[in-house]
């Protein structure tokens, strides 16, 4: 029997009607995936998978709490289900209680077309794109450049029920491109990403147009050496740092006095300024072209998520409004330990209350500074303050007098994302934009540049 022989509803009621625990989540991930990968201005290789993953999460009741067992398995089919199920519950037989357990979410929500079959992507949705993408190179090929890269679509269907009675379904569809262009010895590189649900929004030859400048821009070389310098930070540069800031935003951490969101004496930041421009960082299931899950899918539990929170409703959240700390995430657990409202992480971060001007502008209006393309290998170095370090990539031009006169060298960075907020000068135009670093992981995020007057160019960073 193939793992896609069964529908996926079908699986979800059969493990539950399975399960001998106290309490039962199961959540069945059916998965598509369709991508293109080409190098030198040329395709590579192209192909579709499919997949599917089941979870089960059982949950049982004790004199000292309630214990949970999760267990996750691939491909799995009719076959494979009893023993699934019964792994979950004997995982939970030998677990401790759960410091984060809570009644499951109960209610009788019942998503439309739970019962049907799931949605799936294919190469036709490059249908337009591709066509394109060929024009482009053949416009690379011509102007004396280099074309690399790869576009990835998925389409992920999420089936969620419970003992309880939930039965919710979500489509995800994820949609990446990144495109590098790079001179025929190599010495110069560029790069661009965009985030889509369907490739329709996505435009090559524009991309390329942007690359062929970035390129031009390199043919001078200026060395500059460390310091601190007047930068803009083009929007995926910022959803780097700001993503990164919201996986460190729990609640019961700060509250705990472990995080840069920590108030001294103690409780939390929540009410304090952080930046003097009205700037919003806001999640929002339903904000166009980034959608994602209305509830919660909790595979695991940790700091900042609950499998005894699935099913949950996610409801859009202001973090920070007019920049002030207003909500920092919490599961229904970590809300009560901090007396905070629920409010968990969602799937998507858009920063808002910028100018309104695009990048090009925010470089016309720059006497002198620095302009970045992204960054990487971004880690922390201390929690107290969000303190991150990482390296500069794929281009760090000079601007003067509003125009880029050449390419300086790379650099490591120091700088705290919280503290950046407070220092910038100016957020430029909210657009939607593809993280660098973190888009294996977060790829719904609309930012704007910002304008740093004093960004912490650590090191000199060589061979980069």
């Amino acid at each position: 029997m193939s793992p896609r022989s069964t529908k996926p509803y079908e699986i979800v009621e059969r493990a539950l009607e399975l399960s001998r625990a106290d309490g039962c989540v199961v959540v069945a991930d059916e998965t598509s995936t369709a991508n293109l990968r080409w190098a030198g201005n040329a395709l590579t290789t192209n192909g579709v998978t499919r997949g599917r993953t089941l979870t089960v999460i059982a949950t049982v009741d004790g004199k000292e709490g309630t214990a949970t067992g999760v267990v996750s398995r691939a491909a799995v089919t009719a076959d494979d289900l009893e023993p699934l199920v019964r792994a979950a519950e004997e995982a939970a037989a030998k677990a401790g209680p759960a410091e984060d357990a809570q009644p499951l979410v109960d209610g009788v929500p019942h998503s439309p077309g739970f019962t049907e079959a799931p949605a799936e992507t294919s190469s036709a949705v490059f249908a337009d794109f591709a066509p394109a993408l060929g024009a482009a190179f053949a416009r690379a090929r011509a102007g004396g450049r280099e074309l690399y890269g790869f576009a990835n679509h998925e389409m992920t269907s999420s089936y969620l029920g419970t003992s309880t009675g939930l039965r919710l379904r979500h489509d995800q569809p994820n949609g990446t491109l990144e495109l590098n262009a790079k001179s025929p010895d190599r010495s110069r590189s560029a790069w661009a990403g965009r985030s889509t649900r369907d490739f329709k929004d996505v435009d090559p030859g524009a991309l390329d147009a942007e690359l062929a400048q970035r390129l031009g821009w390199a043919e001078r070389r200026i060395d500059l050496p460390a310091g601190r310098y007047e930068t803009l930070l083009p929007p995926t540069a910022v959803a780097d740092l700001l993503i990164y800031q919201l996986w460190s935003a729990g609640a019961r951490d700060a509250a705990e006095g472990r995080t840069v969101f920590s108030k001294p004496g103690g409780g939390t930041r929540i009410g304090e300024r952080l930046s003097p421009l009205p700037l919003t960082l806001r999640s929002d299931p339903y904000e166009p072209g980034l959608e994602c899950a209305p509830f919660v899918l909790a595979h695991s539990s940790g700091d900042d998520a609950s499998v005894f929170d699935n099913g949950l409703p996610v409801s859009a959240t202001e973090w920070i409004a007019d920049g002030e700390l207003r909500q920092l995430t919490t599961t229904r657990h970590s809300a009560a330990l901090t007396g905070l409202p629920v409010a968990p992480a969602g799937d998507n971060l858009i920063l808002d209350g910028g100018t309104g001007r695009s990048l090009d502008e925010m470089v016309a209006g720059t006497e002198r500074g620095l302009l970045l393309t992204c960054l990487w290998y971004i880690r922390e170095v201390d929690p107290a303050t969000l303190l991150l370090t990482g390296l500069t990539r794929d281009g760090v031009y000079l601007v003067e007098n509003g125009e880029v006169v050449g390419e300086v060298n790379n650099f490591r960075f120091n700088e705290s994302p919280v503290d950046l907020l407070g220092r910038a000068t100016e957020a430029g135009r909210t657009e939607k934009t593809l993280p660098r670093e973190w888009g294996d992981w977060f790829t719904r995020a609309a930012m704007p540049a910002l304008r740093v007057p004093d960004f912490n160019m650590s090191s000199v960073s060589r061979g980069v």
